[in-house]
């Protein structure tokens, strides 16, 4: 049976005071005296109280609230954009309402249709295709809107992130700068984003002369599938000499395959990977990735969509953050 929680009530009693006085220390403690602010903390503590914010949101035009819907929440990117972004609501007193949606766009519209019966004050999405009811929903609720992740794609109102076609237009030219001839592109997911890098990669290929090569699937990614892509590219291409993958656990799987095959890398095998994570740095030798500003892209989301509800006017529309190309040790 569930526990009935204390109420405003209970914490008047323990104190001695009005629910009114209580009411009043919760939203500003200021407004009461320092000796009674002692006594109510104590009890709020000692009861474990819990604000009920349902009442006010729905009687309020504002929640306070930012709602933040993220393909995936075990991702390390975007457990790095999501810190970014709180470091920012922490500060300016907002709360952020989480959702994901594991890159299906009917979910995302689920999730939307949620976080919106919140009220929310704004939103920040991480991809471009939505539903047509997402979008309506969107319109209809009036409310700012920053996609992140990519800063070329149009979008329904503000967007910061990196240009992810130059990014892979840009690490293939390092592969093959390198003397890798005969590169193959390494996708999972199949998300919107990894579509782009290999457009990049192929384009990449195509100035070159050289025919593009890839190994895809729709399957989330991981070091083992890393792997297992990485066998499919020798057995589908054996005159393979190096690999460009859609993020660094498909690279790192891949490196591992090379270790149990007696590989050496980057002298049998070339391998670059996408976003720069810490492992890769780590690793010997070093991973060659793109590194993507992936908490300061969260940060500037964030600021950008508290100013809008300021009512600032925001420049430019989509804002771009850059990339860095690090040339490590695997290529």
């Amino acid at each position: 049976m569930k526990k009935k929680r204390p109420g405003l009530q209970d914490v008047a009693n323990r104190v001695g005071v009005t629910k009114m006085t209580i009411s009043r220390y919760l939203r500003d403690p200021q407004k009461v005296s320092a000796a009674l602010r002692d006594s109510i903390a104590a009890a709020l503590d000692e009861l474990g109280y819990i604000p009920n914010r349902a009442p006010e949101i729905l009687s309020n035009a504002t929640s306070r609230a930012i709602g933040v819907l993220l393909p995936s929440l075990t991702n390390q990117v975007f457990a790095e954009v999501l810190r970014g972004i709180e470091r920012v609501t922490d500060a300016h007193g907002y709360q952020t309402m989480l959702a994901h949606y594991g890159y299906h766009a009917e979910r995302e519209e689920m999730r939307l249709m949620s976080l919106l019966s919140y009220n929310i004050d704004g939103l920040i999405l991480s991809e471009r295709s939505h539903t047509e009811r997402t979008r309506k929903m969107i319109e209809v609720a009036g409310i700012p809107v920053v996609e992140i992740m990519d800063s070329e794609s149009p979008c329904i109102d503000l967007a910061v992130g990196f240009n992810n076609f130059e990014a892979a237009y840009q690490m293939t030219q390092v592969l093959l700068a390198r003397g890798h001839r005969f590169p193959v592109y390494l996708g999972s997911r199949l998300d919107e984003r990894t579509l782009i890098k290999m457009q990049g990669y192929e384009q990449a290929m195509r100035d070159a002369g050289l025919t593009p090569r890839d190994v895809n699937t729709d399957r989330p990614s991981s070091y083992s599938l890393g792997g297992e892509l990485m066998r499919e590219a020798r057995e589908r291409y054996p005159e393979t000499d190096s690999l460009f993958c859609t993020n660094d656990d498909i690279a790192i799987g891949a490196a591992f395959e090379c270790q149990r095959q007696g590989l050496r890398i980057p002298d049998q095998m070339a391998i670059a990977g996408f976003h720069g994570h810490d492992i890769g740095q780590s690793m010997e030798p070093k991973l060659a990735s793109v590194l993507t500003p992936r908490e300061r892209m969260g940060q500037v989301a964030a600021e950008r969509l508290l100013a809008r509800l300021r009512g600032e006017v925001v420049t430019p529309q989509r804002l771009d953050l850059g990339f860095t190309i690090l040339q490590g040790d695997s290529i």
